[in-house]
């Protein structure tokens, strides 16, 4: 029976532009282990190209295979439900390649999906025109809600600013992919062909990576290198499967892991 693992990016492989101590020999025993994993970011800017050369700046050698975003998962969502469809998006590189990818047409006019994603170049002249065709009948989709990090300076007010804007001004509600989302969360795992059962979710965010596990079923694994802080679990109504410092303290084989062949790390 085949273990995976769904692992979270910034918080539990590196902060910012610093790799957490000791994820490099995480990835790098999972590989020697031919454990699947994807890393599975709610980020729709960046390309799995892009994803991959910033990994190998910071020591970790991995391939376009090991890279599931929210924008991957969008595309993917959107050719499933109609073929032959357009969009216009506010959003960048990675999105605007997986709708491409997918089938989708970008249009500036009367598209059938209005597309939100991350990105630093939106005008408020953008959002208005995203208005006027989400009230003309187009149906608004994002790809994650994550918040801004709320810090002086920051020069991205984060998807979920731009989504409340849209929402306020039309009166309809996005229809959401990435995490905490089952859209998203389901997909990553059939890109791993993983059942359910087999399935763990690795992320520092009670939020959106352990709370879309548990919602799944999936088993989770919360790191505190990133934004939880220990003292604030019981804030929250669920919990994860194991709690630990970084991913360096994940000990292999996993507790529930029913594959006894697989070798420990």
């Amino acid at each position: 029976m085949k273990q995976g693992l769904l692992i979270d990016m910034d918080g539990v492989i590196y902060g910012g532009d610093e790799m957490i101590q000791g994820a490099d020999e995480f990835i790098a025993n999972l590989l020697k282990n031919k454990i699947p994993f994807l890393f599975m970011t709610n980020n729709s800017q960046r390309t799995k190209l892009e994803v991959v050369r910033k990994l190998k700046k910071l020591g970790i050698e991995v391939t376009e295979d090991h890279v599931y975003t929210s924008a991957m998962a969008t595309g993917k969502f959107l050719a499933d439900q109609a073929q032959n469809k357009t969009a216009y998006v506010l959003g960048e590189g990675g999105l605007l390649t997986s709708l491409h990818d997918n089938g989708l047409t970008l249009v500036e006019t009367e598209p059938d999906f209005v597309v939100l994603g991350e990105g630093r170049n939106f005008t408020l002249e953008m959002v208005q025109k995203a208005v006027d065709m989400v009230l003309g009948g187009a149906k608004l989709v994002t790809t994650n809600r994550d918040p801004s990090p709320r810090k002086p300076g920051w020069n991205n007010l984060g998807i979920a600013a731009i989504t409340a804007m849209i929402e306020e001004a039309t009166g309809i509600k996005a229809f959401t992919i990435g995490k905490p989302g089952p859209v998203m969360m389901r997909s990553a795992r059939k890109a791993l062909n993983l059942e359910t059962a087999d399935t763990t979710v690795i992320g520092d965010t009670m939020d959106t990576d352990i709370q879309g596990g548990v919602q799944m079923g999936y088993k989770t694994i919360l790191v505190l290198s990133g934004i939880t802080k220990k003292e604030e679990l019981n804030r929250y109504a669920f919990k994860p499967d194991l709690i630990v410092g970084s991913v360096k303290d994940i000990q292999f084989p996993l507790k529930w892991w029913k594959n006894e062949t697989q070798k420990k790390v």
